[in-house]
Formats: C-alpha cells, structure tokens, sequence
C-alpha cells in the first residue's frame, strides 16, 4: 500500500510538474508561468500590496475549482452527457484559521443544469476522483521549502 503522498502514480510512475515564479521590477507582484501562461499574484493595497493580481492563497482556492470544472466539462462531453455549460457553475470557500494561518477547510460546491440528478451526482463523483488538487488537498501535507542556489544567467 502507497503512503499517503506516494509520489507514484497509480502505475508506479513518477511524474513532476513545474512552474516558475519570479518577482515583477521594483514591486510586490510575482509572476508565475507554466507552459505558456502567466499569472500575476500579488496583495491588496491594505495588505502592503499593488493589487496587480489574486493572493496566493486566493489562487489555491481557485485550483480545485478549475480542475474540477475542466473535468465535469471533458466528462460530460465524453458520457454524452446533456450539460449545459453556461448552467454550470462552482463556487470555492476556504475557512481560515490561525497559528499558523491556514485553511482549516476547503468545500466546493458545484452546480449545473440540462441532465437529471442522478446522471450529474455521477458526473461529479468521476470528476472529482480525477481532479489532482482535490486529491492533493485531501491527502497530501508533504511540503517541502529548501533555500537553493540562484540559477545562473545565461
């Protein structure tokens, strides 16, 4: 039986994903990159920030609902199924707690229209066994901060 955080995937392979993070000029904001997308993070004005894009733990919340969103959508097409998309919605909310600051909770809820309850309850359970972030969050509190040094310029 794999632990919990096994980083092996369910064939026993093991599979990393990357993204880049790198601070924007003279300012608050990072930008982040993965493949060819980038993302601006950044802090409201009252939290000392410039307000150029979502906090980091604003953009965790948005993970699981993407990932989740991205699967009911291939799924559904792939069933056949009758959802409509412009009914389908999710909404993410994180309970804060303290010492140290973190989510003590995530719950998302999603909702959508054009197919029967059973078909869509069924739908969203094939989803959310695919969606790495919920499968993340539920299982996995490995992580590791290590102090490296700079990458060379070339």
């Amino acid at each position: 039986m794999r632990a919990a955080c096994d980083p092996r995937g369910w064939r026993g392979e093991t599979a990393e994903i990357t993204v880049e993070l790198a601070r924007v000029d003279d300012t608050t904001t990072t930008e982040g990159s993965v493949r060819h997308h980038r993302v601006l993070v950044d802090r409201p004005p009252e939290k000392q920030g410039d307000d150029r894009g979502a906090m980091g733990g604003e953009l965790l919340l948005l993970s699981p609902g993407g990932c989740f969103m991205g699967n009911v959508n291939v799924i559904a097409v792939a069933r056949a199924r009758e959802v409509r998309s412009e009914d389908l919605r999710a909404r993410v909310t994180g309970t804060l707690t303290e010492h140290p600051q973190r989510y003590a909770a995530v719950r998302l809820e999603v909702s959508g229209g054009g197919v029967d309850a059973a078909s869509f309850a069924k739908i969203v359970a094939i989803s959310e066994r695919a969606c790495i972030v919920a499968n993340t969050l539920r299982e996995c509190r490995d992580l590791k901060i290590e102090v490296v040094e700079p990458a060379k310029a070339t």
